[in-house]
Parts: structure tokens; sequence; C-alpha cells
């Protein structure tokens, strides 16, 4: 069974760690959240701006892809007359040159009339007489002066795009149109990869793909061009992000703001997959095209979160360690603590003794003079008997029954002394902290039959008001003995000049055992009351009193459970009551009636 003081000892043990791990951990928290906050947002906005300044980079090399591939086509145009551009033969000379400048990435060359009719073609495809006077590219090229198409089939069965130059001669219109190398193109914007799942890809103003990513990220190239333009409903667009403004109550997305490089971004999160996305864009062909660059959270910020968690496990083993710490150390102080406690122990019972050795020597005079009456009288009975003797050697007769009366008196007066000397030896003897149940009322009447010698030498009157069947009281009884005593003693000393009268009373009110110890001495001045009870506190003159007594009888009454009060005034006395709390419910015998002593009993 766990001891109250094992209880005691488990939970300071507890708090000691407790606390030495929250000041060890709290500031280490402290630090480590607000600088992985920094860091974290620091590197955050680092690879925002990187990756959105590759992707503004990106998006100028493209434009000016398409920008110098429209200038040599303009180019072109402006310098090579009419009825050259019409030539076949000329046409397969400036394609040959237009290939090995750029490298293949020109496939043909055609001149397309106001009808839409091609009439010069050189290229790999049969595309002579081709007309095009349908095709939304040519329609558009009719329209303006300069022409970049979408990503189509066309007649040629595979994906390309055109750049085409309107030509006006002779109040005609012309086309000269090129394909673009679609393959070319699409390495071009796939050049834009970092990381295991970055990829770039252009879309139309439609959505549709100008370019052929490298993977399938599943990400619809609609939904990011209607986050783009604010039309996403709330349920498919995830607001978590930064750099992008909260999405209001109604559902719409409020503008994105742009990055200092020119590509805005956002945070996407495909709905079948749940895979989120950073992605970035920014406008191609004057709004026409979108380059769209896409990563995965978790491979764009791959480096973050692998510092993020070395920091936790860093965190983990420094509270293991501090954990550990704060175990043997808490477990350490706690066994000072405890061997403290017991040298402690040790020293009040030492106090206590050296208390009733002070008390013995108070009641030294009382005894002595208790003593010295039985005594005189037995060597008054003893030179008696020596007469006796004496007379019996001078031949008289010898009374035998005169002899039998003294020996008899002189064994009369020696119990008389025994049994005083047994009250002073059982009460100094060391005392015994062990509780046990206890009649209260009989312990009283023990420690008033060993003053009761003192009492009369000081003219003081001992009445007892016991109150018969009291409950036992668990308590260590010597020690109960020394709180009485040293009580009793303050008592005797504050009525020795004027002698008076001293009350012990004992009641049962409200649960608890209540004892009273009442002088009628010159009392305690309220000024200092409230120290009586501190220890080396004394009013006594110097030499007679340690100022340990009322510190002795508070410390051993609290650690019963009970209390102490003093109640005192000026001229009037003294009153001391002491609270216990009841034993195990064992009700005392009804003793015989009260008694009481008076300096004139004897």
């Amino acid at each position: 069974m766990i001891t109250a003081d094992e209880r005691y000892y488990t939970s300071l043990r507890r708090n000691i760690m407790a606390i030495i791990i929250t000041v060890a951990l709290m500031p280490l928290l402290a630090m480590m959240a607000i600088a992985g906050y920094q860091f974290h947002t620091a590197y955050r906005h680092k690879v925002v701006d990187h990756l959105a300044a590759l992707v503004d980079r990106h998006t100028m090399h493209i434009d000016s892809f398409l920008s110098e591939k429209l200038a040599d086509i303009s180019t072109l145009a402006a310098i090579k007359p009419l009825e050259k551009l019409q030539d076949p033969a000329e046409m397969e000379k400036i394609l040959a040159m237009f290939q090995e400048k750029h490298r293949g990435v020109f496939v043909d060359l055609g001149l397309v009339d106001e009808r839409g009719f091609q009439v010069a073609y050189a290229g790999p495809f049969r595309l002579t007489r081709a007309q095009y006077g349908d095709a939304s590219w040519f329609q558009e090229s009719i329209r303006q002066p300069f022409t970049v198409s979408d990503v189509f089939l066309g007649l040629r069965g595979l994906p390309h795009f055109i750049v085409a130059v309107r030509i006006e001669s002779d109040g005609r219109l012309w086309v000269l149109r090129s394909t673009i190398d679609f393959v070319a193109f699409n390495r071009l914007v796939e050049d834009l990869r970092i990381g295991k799942t970055g990829q770039a890809f252009v879309v139309n103003a439609e959505g549709q793909f100008q370019t052929q990513p490298h993977a399938r990220p599943g990400v619809d190239p609609q939904a990011l061009l209607r986050i783009v333009r604010g039309e996403t409903p709330k349920e498919i667009y995830s607001t978590a992000v930064e750099g992008l403004e909260i999405m209001g109550s109604s559902g719409n997305i409020y503008k994105m703001p742009t990055s200092p490089h020119g590509a805005s971004w956002f945070e996407y999160t495909v709905p079948e997959t749940q895979r989120r996305y950073l992605v970035f864009y920014q406008s191609l062909k004057g709004g026409r095209w979108y380059l769209f660059y896409l990563q995965e959270l978790e491979d764009a910020f791959h480096d973050l979160y692998k510092a993020r968690t070395l920091t936790l496990v860093v965190l983990a083993l420094s509270a293991l360690s501090v954990a550990v710490t704060a175990w043997a150390l808490s477990r350490r102080v706690v066994q000072r603590i405890i061997q403290v406690d017991r040298e402690k122990e040790m020293m009040n019972e030492q106090v206590i003794e050296a208390g009733k050795l002070a008390s013995i020597g108070e009641l030294a005079a009382g005894i002595a003079h208790e003593i010295n009456n039985p005594v005189a009288i037995m060597v008054e009975e003893a030179g008696w008997i020596q007469d006796l003797l004496e007379d019996l050697e001078r031949g008289d007769a010898l009374d035998v029954e005169e002899v039998r009366r003294s020996l008899q008196q002189i064994r009369t007066q020696g119990a008389r002394c025994k049994e005083i000397t047994h009250k002073l030896l059982s009460f100094a003897r060391r005392t015994d902290p062990t509780v046990q149940q206890v009649q209260l009322n009989k312990l009283i009447r023990e420690v008033v039959a060993l003053v009761e010698q003192r009492a009369r030498y000081a003219g003081v009157t001992i009445r007892t008001h016991l109150t018969d069947g009291l409950p036992w009281v668990a308590m260590s009884p010597s020690e109960m003995q020394q709180v009485l005593l040293n009580l009793i003693n303050n008592a005797l000393d504050a009525m020795e000049k004027s002698g008076g009268t001293l009350d012990i009373t004992t009641r049962y009110e409200d649960g608890r055992v209540i004892v009273d110890v009442a002088d009628t001495g010159e009392g305690i001045p309220q000024a200092i009351l409230q120290r009586i009870f501190d220890p080396f506190f004394t009013t006594k003159p110097v030499g007679k009193g340690t100022g340990l007594g009322l510190s002795i009888c508070y410390g051993i009454i609290r650690k019963l459970g009970g209390d102490i009060s003093v109640n005192s005034a000026v001229g009037v006395g003294t009153t001391f009551h002491i609270y216990l709390p009841p034993g195990d419910g064992v009700v005392e015998t009804p003793p015989a009636g009260s008694q009481t002593l008076s300096k004139e009993d004897s």
C-alpha cells in the first residue's frame, strides 16, 4: 500500500520534472517556431520567386522565338518581289536557306492568294493549289498584317501551326505563310523542367493544348484558365495559397497579384487525385496563348520539407534528452529532500527531547519538595527505631508494635517516592513517535498528576473538566504528553507570582476533539500574540526560557492533523485551544468524575 509520504514525493518528483521540462523546452520551442516560420516563409518566397523568374524568362524566350520567326517571314515579304515569291524554284531556295539558318524550324513556305488558293509552295508535302479559304488562320491573316495560328492538324494530318504575313500588291491581297516545326517548338517549351514533376505546356484561350506535356499531370487546362479568369467554383479550387487573395464568401476569387518578375502563380488541388500543384502562368501572343508551369508542392518544396523533418527529429531528440535529464535531476533532488526530511524529523525528535528535559528542569523544584516529605518521614522513623534498639541494649523491653509501625511507615513513604520517580522516569524516557489510539482524558490525568506538586508549590489550583465518552485520538502518547506539559508549565510560570487557577477542559464539537488549557495569569499582549509559536521567541527572562516550547507544541499538533490557537487578554489570562481529529471511532470508557487539585492538597 502506498503511503501518504510516498504519494507526496511522487507528486513532488512529477512537478519538478514538469517545471524543468517546461523551462527547458519552452524557449527551445519558441525559438524553433519563430526560426522555423521565418525560414519557411523565406524559403517559400525564394522558391516562388525563382520559379516565377524562370517562367518569365522562358515566356520571353518563347515570345522571342515566335517573334523571330514572324520577323523572318515579314522580312522575306518585304524584300522579295511578288514575282519571285510566285516562283516555286525561288521558294525552294528561300526555304533551304531558312532551314539551314534555323536548323529546320521552318517546315515549308507557301504563297496564298486572296481566295485561299496556294499558288506557290516549297516543302515536303504536296500542297500546291491547296485551298485554305475556310481555314481560320487564313481568315485571320486577311484581316490583320501578322498572324501566328493555333496548333491544328490541317490537310497534312499532323500537329503544326502557321506564321503568316499579309502582302498588298496592285490592289490584291496575298498571304505569305510558313509552317513551324511542332516538335522543335514543343521541345523549346519543355526545356522548362525542374525537379521530378516540373513541366511546362502551352494552351490557347479555349484551353486546348498547343504543346504536348511530357507527362499528363491529370490537370484540366480549362480548369486552370477558369482560375486565371476568376471563374472557378469554390469546390474546384484550393484556397490554401500564398500570393493569392482569399476567396470571398460568394465563391468568387479576387484578382491574383503578379510576382515582381511578371509571372503569376497559385496553388491548385486536383479534385480527383487530391494532388497539390504549384502553378505559374504567363500570357503569350498578346494573351491568346498561356504558358503554364506545374510542379507538385512536395517536389517544389522538397528541401523545405526535408529541413522541417530534420528539425522535428532534432526537437524530438532534444525533448527526449531534456526529459531524461529532468527525470534524473528530479529523482536526485527528491532523494535529497527525503534525506533532509529524515534529518529534520530526527532533529525535531531531538528538539522535543530537549524540550522535555527543559520541562523536567522546571518540575525539579516541585518534585524535590514532593520527595523530600516522605524521605524526611523515613529518616524520622529510622531514628525512632534506632532509639528503640538502644533502649533494648540497656535492658528495656522492645516495643515490637512500635517497630512494626515505623517499618510500615518507612515502606509506605518509600512506595510514595517510587511512584513519584516512576512518573518522572515515564515522562523523561525517549519520545516514541508511534501513532496509536489513545484515551485523551487518561493522558491528561497522568500529566496533571505529574505537575500537581509544582502547582501546590506555586499556589495554583488545577481543575479538570473532562467530558465522558470522548472518541479515542490517533496520536503519539509521549508527544501529546510533551504538548500538555509545555502548556501547563507555561501557565504555572504565568501564575507563580500571585497564584491562580488552571482549568483543563475536554469536549467533542463539530467532529473534533478539543482540549482547552486556560489560566488566570498575566496574559499576553496583542502585539506579540502572533509570534508566540515562532521558534526561539520567548517573553521569559534570559536563561529561563528557550523559546522552543510552543513551537514544539505547534509542530506536534500539526503533524497529528490538528490545529492549535490561543486567546489572551492582559490582566485576565490566556487560553490555548487544541483541535484534534478523532481516531477510529473508539469511545472512551466513562472515567470516574473530574478531580480538583489545589495548593492545599498534599
